[in-house]
């Protein structure tokens, strides 16, 4: 009886041993499922963050590009002024318009965002003894540039560019330069075009 008793303390301190082994076993494969788990939370947020950055880049890709062109007659021909004073330019045919930043009914340029942008024209017209051909780039109100030419025949062509720190909501525009006489038709010799360097 005694050596039974001892063998069944035997076995049972057997199955005490195993149970212990058993007991590390599975409290490790919890801490291994745990450190999986956040490992697999801090992926998950990673990618979230990687998604929202590639997102942003996207956005401000997007904003990023601005452009336009735009000649001054969409169909037809002939002279443009003389006017008294100087009077806004409408180029309505637009060649490109990426950002949608330029408005062919009013002939103005909305900055969309912060940025530096470039702007330039060329102008053309037919010489004349009385009259020049001549445009003044404007930022809101202000004179920026005149691209102008006189000459008493044949025909004449001008044009200026400038570079210009705008703010969200500043209008460039074109004005007819006054007493001045431009010339279009389909070959679209009078143009506009502008577009966005870099964002500040």
């Amino acid at each position: 009886m005694n050596a039974s008793l001892a063998g069944l303390k035997v076995g049972m301190e057997h199955l005490q041993k195993d149970n212990e082994a058993k007991t590390k076993e599975l409290d490790l494969l919890k801490k291994q499922y745990q450190a999986q788990a956040e490992e697999l939370i801090s992926v998950k947020v990673k990618t979230n963050n990687t998604e929202n950055e590639v997102e942003n880049l996207r956005r401000e890709g997007e904003v990023n590009r601005v452009a336009f062109s735009a000649s001054l007659m969409d169909s037809g021909g002939g002279d443009v002024g003389p006017f008294n004073a100087q009077t806004d330019l409408v180029f309505k045919r637009v060649i490109a318009n990426i950002g949608n930043a330029y408005n062919p009914n009013t002939g103005f340029f909305i900055a969309p965002v912060r940025g530096v942008y470039h702007f330039e024209f060329f102008i053309f017209g037919h010489g004349h003894a009385s009259h020049c051909s001549g445009a003044v780039l404007f930022k809101n109100g202000e004179h920026i540039v005149i691209g102008y030419e006189h000459q008493a025949s044949l025909n004449v062509n001008g044009g200026n560019s400038a570079t210009l720190l705008l703010e969200v909501g500043d209008v460039v525009f074109l004005r007819q330069w006054q007493n001045s006489r431009l010339f279009d038709n389909n070959n679209h010799h009078n143009t506009f075009s502008g577009h966005l360097l870099f964002t500040m």
